[in-house]
């Protein structure tokens, strides 16, 4: 019996090689980021609680806009993997310029709306409480960087249409390396613009946020570069600007594919921004302890998230190659792996939350004491996580985007997020209670996700 679970769940060096082939790149370059975001969130708070909430709740929104190019990008990627694995360059090609036009009218409608509606939705977050903070220097602070970060959202775009692009089709080494290189110019930049370094002006937030930009510049030139040095060794590059037009049958094909997925990405994050709101109503110490447990989240599930990528690349490869069995044992080890190691991970989170808060010396000790208690839900529903994860990722793969949108978004909006503003507007319950509820809740994803991993709904070649 232990042999057989064994053979089922793990699996040998020849498969945590591959896997991790495609995976670790992925992991240094989200660990890297995330831990440059750190240590960017720490110099940021020593400006004060007020600049780092109003820098987080812009990153809320910017946030929207990440996940909105992602859904977009990812949902016309399943077949993008698929087709890497059917060996067919004309059909990636077709998948790019798709992402080119998507990511365009994305990035577009997203800075009309942050330019029309930026300080109505910034002092949305905004509420008065008893712990005290300057609303109106928070508002001021925010606007100041919106100004700024907003000119970073087209090179964004540009960068995720290549980089997504390299990594459905197995190349994962090129966008680790820009992604590195830009986080460690953006940590050196930080440091030189918010504080005035070297000469340099000190900046406060619109240097931050202008470190970011410069940052991301420097990763999109790399990716750039790369791309049109490379189109010998790989072929689907070649010709990709020949024309920017798409066969009308693959639009069609493409957009009710990617739809749903491009929704749910976008709407979920609407929902995240949603619960973070309702937070907020507990005032602007729970708005900065939850920015700075987010972050601290961020740097510890580097392997969940990742595994959800690895299942797309893998199981997607598998899927479009015909080859249903090893999609689907493989694809059962993944997911394994994600809750075996968010559970060791999540174990070492808890038992140090109650340090990383201590590093954001100027900000209120009483948004630490929030952040501490954020962070120890986090790193106890870490495993409920990765399986979310790898199970979405998962269901996905298969071109199941419907599926994926009520398993997702649809389930923040209608469960999660109604219950946090009942909760917070009708309980006394502490703002950590309350997320620890919300999170409870995620227990029946769990069971649905399991039911529809099991029974393989997903296992669909979509591109023959």
């Amino acid at each position: 019996m232990l042999t057989k679970a064994r053979r089922k769940y793990i699996g040998d060096k020849a498969f945590y090689r591959m896997l991790l082939g495609v995976a670790l790149p992925i992991m240094v370059q989200n660990g890297m980021t995330n831990f440059v975001s750190f240590l960017d969130n720490i110099m940021v708070g020593q400006l004060g609680t007020e600049q780092m909430s109003g820098v987080a709740i812009v990153n809320q929104l910017i946030f929207i806009f990440f996940l909105f190019i992602f859904g977009g990008l990812s949902g016309v990627g399943i077949f993008t993997a698929q087709y890497y694995g059917n060996h067919d360059d004309e059909g990636i090609r077709h998948t790019f310029r798709y992402k080119l036009w998507l990511g365009f009218i994305i990035t577009v409608v997203i800075t009309f709306i942050l330019l029309k509606f930026g300080p109505d939705i910034i002092s949305f977050y905004l509420n008065k409480s008893d712990d005290g903070g300057n609303l109106e220097a928070t508002l001021n602070f925010g606007l100041e960087y919106l100004g700024v970060i907003l000119f970073m959202l087209p090179i964004v775009y540009i960068t995720q249409v290549y980089c997504s692009t390299l990594r459905e089709c197995g190349e994962t080494k090129v966008p680790m390396i820009a992604g590195v290189t830009a986080v460690l110019s953006n940590l050196v930049l930080d440091y030189l613009l918010i504080f005035g370094k070297l000469g340099l002006p000190a900046m406060g937030v619109k240097g931050a946020a202008l470190a970011t930009c410069i940052a991301r510049v420097i990763e999109m030139m790399i990716v750039l570069v790369w791309c049109s040095t490379h189109k010998r060794t790989h072929t689907y590059l070649r010709g990709i600007y020949k024309t920017i037009k798409i066969p009308s049958k693959l639009v069609g094909k493409y957009f009710i594919t990617g739809i749903p997925l491009l929704l749910n990405e976008g709407l979920w994050s609407v929902g995240i921004a949603m619960l973070n709101q309702a937070y907020s109503v507990r005032g602007l110490n729970v708005v900065a302890g939850m920015n700075i447990a987010t972050t601290i989240n961020n740097l510890f599930n580097i392997v969940f998230v990742a595994m959800g990528d690895a299942v797309a690349i893998i199981i997607g490869q598998h899927l479009g190659a015909g080859d249903m069995k090893k999609a689907k044992e493989d694809d059962t080890k993944i997911i394994a792996f994600a809750i075996m190691s968010s559970m060791a991970i999540g174990a070492i989170m808890f038992c140090l939350s109650g340090l990383f808060p201590k590093a954001y010396t100027e900000v209120n000790p009483i948004a630490q004491l929030v952040a501490t208690h954020f962070i120890m839900v986090q790193a106890l529903v870490m495993p409920k996580d990765a399986f979310l994860h790898t199970s979405y990722f998962t269901i996905r793969a298969g071109g199941k985007t419907i599926i994926t949108f009520l398993f997702d978004s649809f389930f923040i909006l209608v469960v999660s997020v109604p219950l946090a503003n009942v909760l917070v507007h009708f309980t006394t319950l502490g703002p950590a209670t309350i997320f620890a509820l919300v999170h409870a809740a995620d227990l029946i994803k769990c069971v649905i996700g399991f039911i529809l991993v099991k029974k393989g709904v997903w296992m669909k070649n979509i591109v023959t």
